[in-house]
């Protein structure tokens, strides 16, 4: 953990010499960054980790001896640490990074495909920002799994009981927002929802492209409802989650039949983000008039206050932050609650159940 005053010690793992002398330059020249070691590979990194206590460790995935995967594990047991993995943009990359952040890892960043594809100025940009916020993270939100596995059984033995009756023929749609620590938390909330709820569900996480189809996959292969990544203009159904691909807005529209459809776009990027939760929001509290929960999860920055402000003065809408304690990051629900918008302020474990109750279910 690093206090204001002093930089944030950094070991960088990585197989690749070249890789760790760019990595260790980027770093250097950040006055707010100091490089205290490198390693290259899981067996290196396990050592130096605990030789020289670094606040937060770059770490690629592939790599010979032990991988990033296994040393992760490793980690976590033995010196929990704040990790950010460097991932390489494939099918089988973006999957490998998903089992890191579920096994622990802070966050990720995007590894150049070749040397000739190297920016710079954005790589730096995005890891000095992220190690900053990863030297910054209670570690200790992790131990509360447990808490979290005991819930999902009596949610889904209530949800197993549960009629169509109590359900007041409603459609609702609720709407999530989220970005660093968003990943895992998903996997605490999508699965607890019944197969048959009443409700459509609209995710925006925060992503580049290519990650947000696996995420989307990994999702709906432990969930009773249906988890996929949003296509342009399908229409919205009960029982299903619609992630915003990397790189698209996720928004809404209506047609004649009063049916409401996917919108994708590649507008200017809104709060910074493209996907953004504000677009999200705001587009929902254009198109529809009540019945929306809006759910603001763990991430740093604001994004998502302005839209959830927009949907609590215009509609009819019934808002959720999750707390302090259990966000990986508390940027975005804390900036959401100071707007004063926020009804309930809830752990990770309990958002479903204050979710379905609002159905009615």
């Amino acid at each position: 953990m690093s206090s204001n005053n002093k930089k944030v010690k950094v070991l960088v793992v990585d197989d690749s010499a070249f890789m760790r002398k760019i990595l260790a330059d980027i770093l250097s020249s950040n006055e707010t960054v100091e490089v205290i070691g490198m390693a290259k590979n899981g067996v290196e990194a396990i050592r130096l980790i605990q030789l020289l206590k670094p606040d937060v460790v770059t770490m690629d995935i592939e790599m010979p001896i032990l991988n990033g995967i296994d040393a992760l594990k490793e980690i976590m047991k033995t010196n929990p640490v704040p990790v950010i993995m460097l991932s390489s943009l494939t099918s089988d990359g973006a999957e490998a990074t998903l089992t890191c952040l579920d096994i622990g890892a802070v966050d990720f960043v995007q590894k150049p495909s070749s040397v000739f594809r190297i920016n710079i100025d954005d790589l730096k940009k995005e890891l000095v920002n992220k190690i900053n916020i990863a030297s910054k993270v209670d570690l200790t939100f992790k131990n509360r799994k447990q808490s979290v596995k005991n819930n999902k059984l009596e949610l889904i033995q209530n949800s197993n009981k549960t009629s169509t009756h109590n359900r007041k023929d409603k459609h609702y749609f609720i709407v999530i927002g989220t970005s660093t620590g968003g990943p895992r938390a998903l996997q605490h909330v999508l699965p607890l929802m019944p197969k048959d709820i009443p409700a459509s569900i609209l995710i925006v996480q925060h992503m580049p492209p290519g990650f947000t189809k696996s995420l989307a996959e990994r999702l709906n292969s432990m969930s009773n409802i249906a988890v996929k990544e949003a296509e342009d203009d399908e229409k919205i159904l009960p029982g299903y989650a619609y992630i915003a691909p990397g790189n698209y807005h996720l928004e809404i529209k209506t047609k004649s039949n009063s049916d409401i459809f996917i919108k994708l776009s590649q507008e200017e990027p809104v709060s910074g983000h493209r996907p953004s939760v504000d677009a999200l929001f705001k587009s929902v509290a254009n198109n529809i008039d009540e019945n929306i929960i809006a759910v603001i999860m763990t991430g740093m920055g604001a994004d998502g206050s302005n839209g959830v402000k927009e949907l609590k003065d215009n509609t009819d809408c019934y808002v959720i932050a999750q707390d302090e304690d259990t966000s990986v990051v508390y940027g975005m629900p804390k900036s959401a609650v100071n707007m004063g918008v926020v009804d309930d302020i809830v752990p990770l474990h309990e958002i479903t159940n204050y979710i379905l109750k609002k159905l009615g279910v």
